[in-house]
């Protein structure tokens, strides 16, 4: 592909990825992958080039733009030498009219960056939110001794123990050790979360909203013997992914999975109802933490949307309640910054309960206290954006 076909299969993409950014389409990484699919034409350096215009587009916009080529517009209004591929050759793009206008800049719409700001962020960690996530890598502590294992690229080691963080874009999956399980993928603020969540993970553990698992893999690499782990999801497909990375982990024998039925997830976890030492609530929200890594998301919200991912919190903080024993604790985490999705929720569950508290802030390498819990955020800490908060019962 030429320089200006590349410009051109990107505008082409970010066309797709507005559609489906209003109408809760695909992600921007799976209709990457299906437009290259169907043309094999492309090498891996076309496809490195494009995906990097495209996400830089996407970076370089604030509001939904009204096309994928007004994005290119705005990117080529930051860098100069990508308007003179704007030629109307072959497979390139039409020129530049002059009446066109490229879509407007910033790092999210309007009406998210006034939330961020009300919860407490200012321009610097709002900016950091659109920048490149690296590759961070958990050390198993089940297959390795004292975090000890030798990689192909050694890379940093972080202020988490077993943390290392490698360049961004390191195929880790065809290394050895990642067969083997000597090493997951994990972000540096999700290790420490379990890090935090060690102490109170004993006899019975339940990850209410385990996913494909990276959480529950943490915890379960640091259990005591007699530990167990309930980890259970209403998604089936990301769900089925745990099991056999638990058992590459070396850790299936502490990991019991549980596919709920939305809105009836009481009914599978009824033998468990008072029984936790502790639980996990990975709450599904906005994902403004991660915009990093998934930079169209914030695209993707609304304020409605935001509203129901709220209602889903509170509802999982008091099914959590319900499953814990007396004297143990719950953990809420939320991939977001946003304080209508962490620290607001905190407070309304604590004002109905009036039985639990917020556990005491302990100071960890990372992270900052907010509110009666804990924030992370790309630019203090180097992290996904996180809040977590540990709440105790009486």
């Amino acid at each position: 592909m030429t320089p200006a076909a590349r410009v051109q299969a990107a505008i082409e993409i970010l066309d797709q990825i507005i559609d489906g950014a209003k109408r809760e389409g695909a992600p921007a990484d799976r209709l990457i992958a299906a437009y290259f699919k169907v043309r094999r034409y492309a090498g891996s350096k076309d496809r490195r080039a494009v995906r990097e215009l495209v996400y830089s587009a996407i970076r370089a916009c604030g509001e939904v733009p009204d096309s994928g080529r007004a994005a290119m517009l705005r990117l080529a209004a930051l860098d100069g030498s990508l308007k003179t591929l704007f030629d109307g050759s072959a497979h390139a793009p039409a020129e530049i009219d002059s009446s066109e206008k490229p879509a407007q800049g910033g790092h999210a719409p309007a009406w998210l960056l006034e939330r961020l700001t009300a919860s407490g962020l200012n321009e610097q960690e709002i900016a950091a939110l659109m920048e490149r996530a690296p590759l961070d890598i958990r050390v198993n502590a089940k297959k390795t001794q004292n975090g000890s294992v030798k990689l192909p690229v050694e890379g940093e080691w972080l202020t988490i123990p077993r943390a290392r963080r490698l360049p961004a874009g390191t195929p880790i999956e065809q290394w050895n050790a990642y067969k083997d399980g000597l090493i997951e993928v994990q972000d540096l603020g999700s290790q420490l979360i379990c890090l935090m969540a060690q102490a109170y993970a004993t006899s019975l553990t339940i990850d209410l909203c385990a996913g494909a698992g990276g959480k529950t893999l943490g915890l379960a690499a640091n259990l005591q013997d007699h530990g167990k782990i309930i980890a259970s999801d209403t998604d089936r497909a990301r769900l089925s992914r745990l099991t056999p990375r638990a058992e590459r982990a070396g850790v299936a024998d502490r990991i019991e999975t549980r596919l709920l039925d939305p809105g009836k997830e009481l009914e599978a976890l009824d033998d468990l109802k008072g029984q936790a030492d502790f639980v996990l609530v990975d709450a599904p929200c906005s994902g403004t933490g991660t915009w990093r890594r998934k930079p169209e998301a914030k695209w993707r919200l609304t304020p409605e949307r935001l509203d129901k991912f709220t209602e889903t919190q509170d509802y999982l903080l008091d099914l959590a309640s319900q499953l814990t024993r007396p004297g143990g604790a719950i953990a809420f985490v939320s991939c977001s910054l946003l304080d209508a999705e962490g620290k607001d929720r905190v407070d309304a569950f604590l004002a109905r309960h009036p039985d639990w508290n917020a556990e005491p802030y302990l100071q960890y390498p990372l992270g900052r206290p907010h509110g009666s819990g804990t924030r992370l955020t790309p630019y203090h800490d180097g992290t996904d954006g996180f809040f977590v908060a540990m709440l105790g019962s009486s």
